[in-house]
């Protein structure tokens, strides 16, 4: 074991620094400082403990071999040539490739990834008739291959898979924060001096309690890997099993004498009840939630806990990366400031933002900030000081009394924009109370002027801002959106932070499938006693389309013991309905992977077994053209415009309706109903190219009445033999 070998452990940029240290607090020998890594000298316990211990690293690897590689035939052959790798794993093992390449455009990495592959599996054929099988999930051991210009340098992962995955996160995407960004975050917060002197740490906008998780198991002395059940090393062929068993053993000791004696010094708070519920899972899988003390609780509402040591607030708020959303947060920010100044005196607070100009809102000067990336977003880490001698804008107490005093001018537009709300709350707010919807569009460009629409999910506000034509001036643009913004938490009693904004333009290609954000922040919503999970932050739409209320009703209504298909089937709505309704069996699909796994957790929130439900990820018309199956209902709800990457040309609604319909009724039962819809505002169907078909026009019949001020919201047809 007395054996030195190199390793180089990986990590987020921006994080070099503090994982040079750390490594050297791991024991880590002749530490070397690199571009999103440190190279380090040391045993196999050496890298085993960092393994175990390191909360700052992505990955541990284990260069086997350098070499020049000029071709991928040159690569083949001294992977295949170099290395004996029956020396590293069994010829009935497993295997996965990871290949990258900085400065290097010779290589496209999947095909060179294949390359690899390619000469370690020949390698064992040509020795014993037997090759190894590929598992990238959990493969026995991972390979490495990292090309700079044609020096190649091959490794063994030890990690396995991304260090940053400690096992206390299963939902996936349930956070952006990554575990090892959190814990470089509370590093460069000061949180382990805090942590030594019995510091506190809060959270006010949580999440799924990453920043709060990471913090106890600091203060805890809990190694981080101590919860990950599968990691690279335990299934490679020169294993130590005794070695890593005692460093099992000793991180396990460490961890009881840790927690001993402890009391909650965690506090965690969000506006969301569901994100608290799955921080709070979180913390019970961690075995971390007898010391955290979860809340759901606004920001408004931000106070200190009640004990006598100060401590540290901690908070990773929205960025505002989309248009229009910087005005939209400037308010939130205000907000933490003014809750900083007025509750936590005395003391320390971090605030991780990709804006730092948001971070000015909250008029305190920060002491120190740090540059980190969150992923690709370059971010910066502000450290504050909550102590009036930071505070900008300082007023003197005779001005406080006198602004106090003072009654805000109402601006006329304001007024204006809040009168209707108000009108709008009272008559459709009514309306939906009546009839127990919960989800409804409060308002829809009813004064031109202000061309938003703004859609309610239970207690949160969905603002979407429709593109300005040119002959309006930016500026009064903006100004009437900032009105916007600023009516809105008063008239409709909800927080800032429950008001997501967005920018409603016609997008094409990749565009209409872009990710705006990655909160991963789904929450449940009822429809007519059905289940949804939506998500008003990372996409353009949420994935329940309220103008299609009634349709929804309609399919349940027509599904009894029906075989049901939903094409262009986006987030499964539709066939939630049609199970609802007594369907025989439901085919839904879509193109894209994120809605057909959208549309099975709505299936399977409404308890129905997905054996009778298909779903399909395929290009809606070339599936169509290759089906030979028949149906009882179809509903055909497509894009108005597409020209994808996964499509072959273009699709245009208008343009291509009637070849499009053919092909689907080509699909549809003798006595079946097509219901077909299209969001196109200036669409037309052209009955006479269907002249076989009844068509009848149930756009009307179907457009709810939170929606009767734009009966152009969408058009509806039934179709029958």
């Amino acid at each position: 074991m007395s054996d030195t070998f190199t390793f180089f452990a990986t990590c987020p940029k921006g994080v070099e620094e503090i994982l040079y240290q750390e490594l050297i607090g791991l024991r880590a020998r002749k530490p070397k400082q690199t571009r999103a890594g440190v190279h380090f000298k040391g045993t196999l316990e050496t890298a085993y403990r960092v393994c175990l211990w390191s909360r700052l690293a992505n990955r541990v690897l284990m260069p086997l071999e350098h070499f020049i590689a000029r071709t991928p035939d040159d690569l083949y052959n001294r992977v295949r040539s170099l290395v004996n790798w029956h020396d590293h794993m069994e010829t009935d093992g497993t295997l996965a490739v990871d290949f990258t390449a900085g400065r290097s455009n010779r290589f496209h990495s999947h095909y060179a990834a294949l390359r690899v592959k390619d000469a370690i599996v020949d390698q064992f054929n040509e020795r014993f008739g037997k090759r190894p099988s590929i598992d990238t999930s959990k493969p026995d051991i991972r390979v490495n291959v990292h090309m700079k210009q044609d020096r190649a340098t091959i490794s063994l992962d030890l990690s396995g898979d991304s260090l940053h995955k400690r096992g206390y996160r299963v939902e996936g995407g349930s956070a952006p924060l990554k575990e090892n960004l959190a814990a470089a975050i509370l590093i460069r917060a000061g949180w382990p001096d805090i942590a030594k002197k019995g510091g506190t740490l809060l959270d006010p906008m949580c999440g799924s309690g990453t920043l709060l998780l990471e913090a106890a198991m600091m203060a805890f002395d809990i190694a981080p890997g101590l919860g990950r059940k599968y990691l690279g090393l335990l299934k490679w062929k020169q294993h130590d099993q005794v070695v890593w068993q005692n460093l099992v053993d000793e991180a396990i000791e460490r961890e009881e004498r840790g927690t001993e004696g402890k009391n909650v010094l965690f506090f965690g708070f969000d506006a969301d009840k569901q994100i608290i519920s799955q921080a709070e899972s979180n913390a019970s899988r961690a075995g971390l939630l007898e010391f955290i003390q979860f809340r759901c609780r606004d920001l408004d509402n931000l106070k200190a806990p009640g004990i006598s040591e100060p401590g540290l607030v901690i908070v990773n708020p929205p960025y505002g990366k989309r248009m229009g959303e910087k005005e939209a947060l400037e308010s939130l920010y205000r907000c933490l400031g003014e809750r900083l100044k007025e509750c936590f005196s005395g003391w320390q607070a971090s605030v991780f933002t990709a804006d730092p100009n948001l971070a000015k809102q909250m008029g305190i000067r920060a002491k120190k900030q740090y540059r980190l990336f969150n992923g690709s977003l370059p971010c910066r880490l502000l450290n504050f000081e909550i102590h009036e001698s930071r505070y900008m804008n300082k007023i003197s107490p005779g001005r406080i009394l006198l602004e106090q005093k003072r009654k805000p001018v109402p601006d006329s537009g304001s007024e204006m924009f809040a009168n209707r709300l108000k009108k709008n709350q009272k008559n459709i707010g009514k309306w939906a109370r009546r009839e127990g919807i919960t989800c409804y569009r409060l308002y829809d460009t009813d004064m031109p002027e202000y061309a938003v629409a703004i859609d309610l999910y239970h207690d949160w506000v969905h603002v979407q801002e429709y593109q300005a034509p040119d002959t309006v001036l930016p500026e009064n643009t903006k100004r009437r959106l900032k009105q916007i913004m600023t009516v809105l938490p008063e008239v409709l009693k909800t927080s800032p932070e429950k008001i997501v904004l967005k920018v409603r333009k016609r997008n094409k290609g990749k565009a209409q499938y872009k990710k705006y954000d990655a909160s991963g922040r789904f929450f449940e919503v009822q429809e007519n006693g059905l289940r949804f999970l939506v998500n008003l932050v990372d996409y353009l739409d949420t994935g329940l389309f309220l103008d299609h209320r009634i349709t929804r009703q309609l399919i349940r209504k027509h599904s009894s013991g029906k075989r049901v298909l939903n094409l262009f089937s986006y987030t499964g709505t539709a066939a939630v309905y049609a199970a609802a309704g007594g369907a025989r069996q439901t085919t839904s699909v879509d193109m894209s992977h994120t809605y057909v796994s959208w549309a099975e957790k709505n299936l399977e929130l409404n308890g129905f077994d997905n054996r009778r439900h298909n779903l399909i990820q395929a290009e809606c018309i070339e599936w169509i053209s290759g089906c030979e199956e028949q149906y009882d209902l179809i509903f055909l709800d497509p894009p108005t415009f597409s020209n994808s990457k996964r499509m072959k040309g273009s699709f245009d609604i208008q343009r291509d309706h009637i070849e499009l319909l053919r092909m689907v009724l080509r699909l549809l039962a003798p006595d079946g109903l097509l219901i077909f819809s299209s969001n196109s505002r200036k669409f037309k169907l052209n009955k006479e190219s269907l002249p076989e078909w009844n068509i009848k026009d149930i756009s009307l019949a179907t457009i709810p009445k939170d929606f009767y001020r734009n009966k152009r919201i969408h058009h509806c047809f039934e179709i029958r033999n």
